[in-house]
């Protein structure tokens, strides 16, 4: 029986990683904005968690989150014992994953009942800009196009996985980042910060030639300019909220069976609509 094809070369992931780790010029700030963002949400629920886990490709970032979790690597089997935690949150690594949905149900299944999974993930709106410049220098000059920049989820689809992986109350929201940048070359140099250069399975394996990226540079300044001659790239973050079904948790109403108009509680007339 054949393998199943690999979207990311894991052991150049793994490079990646441990060069952007070991940088003094690390650029974590969206990780930052990332863990700010999980850090208000768990704020709100009236609960404490005990024993909580944190799935991640950059354990010293995500470490001050929780410190009292348990940190797990990203790898395609998940070092989560079954019903163990009653909080598992996966820290922006979903996005490297060739199963998503199986890293969902991994994480549902280490939750105890009514324990909560939370995902900050990047979305398919992340890079648009370097995504569309790249492709259009690189068909220019050679004729043709490459693997890049890693296809991302869209927010409705990975809403969607929530579902599939058995979490009840699923909820996707997203936020728009631009960040502005000298130009492509900053940009450039700040992924590898990140740790998020090209890791793909298929990712071409020379040299590439520079006339590609001088002509990505002229498209990008032109597409997408910012303020004082600058560029803007766009990062999405989607965040992903689910919790381990529970028999004493809130269950949706069933369509129809509402007892009271929403006309009435926003205090406006109803107009039906015609056939």
């Amino acid at each position: 029986m054949s393998q199943p094809r690999r979207l990311t070369d894991r052991n150049a992931l793994s490079r990646n990683r441990a060069r952007a780790a070991s940088s003094t010029l690390s650029a974590c700030f969206l990780h930052e904005q990332a863990m700010s963002e999980l850090k208000e949400r768990l704020s709100e629920v009236n609960r404490k968690f005990i024993q909580p886990a944190i799935v991640t490709g950059f354990p010293e970032t995500w470490r001050p989150l929780l410190p009292e979790a348990r940190i797990v690597a990203d790898e395609d089997v998940l070092d989560l014992a079954e019903g163990a935690h009653d909080l598992v949150i996966h820290g922006l690594s979903l996005h490297w994953a060739d199963d998503p949905v199986g890293q969902l149900i991994q994480s549902r299944r280490a939750l105890q009942p009514d324990g909560l999974f939370l995902a900050t993930t990047f979305g398919g709106r992340t890079l648009q800009e370097l995504r569309a410049t790249l492709g259009q220098a690189e068909s220019e000059v050679m004729g043709g196009m490459s693997p890049r920049v890693l296809p991302m989820g869209e927010i409705r689809d990975l809403g969607a996985l929530l579902q599939r992986a058995g979490f009840a109350l699923p909820v996707a929201d997203s936020v728009i980042h631009d960040v502005s940048y000298r130009d492509i070359f900053h940009l450039m140099h700040d992924l590898r910060a990140m740790g998020e250069t090209n890791a793909l399975a298929d990712r071409r394996r020379i040299a590439t030639r520079r006339a590609i990226f001088r002509r990505a540079a002229e498209l990008y300044t032109q597409s997408y300019p910012a303020d004082d001659n600058r560029v803007v790239a766009s990062f999405e973050i989607i965040t992903l909220t689910g919790w381990a079904p529970a028999p004493d948790q809130p269950q949706p109403l069933r369509p129809g069976s509402a007892v009271a108009r929403l006309s009435d509680a926003l205090g406006t007339t109803e107009t039906k609509l015609k056939n």
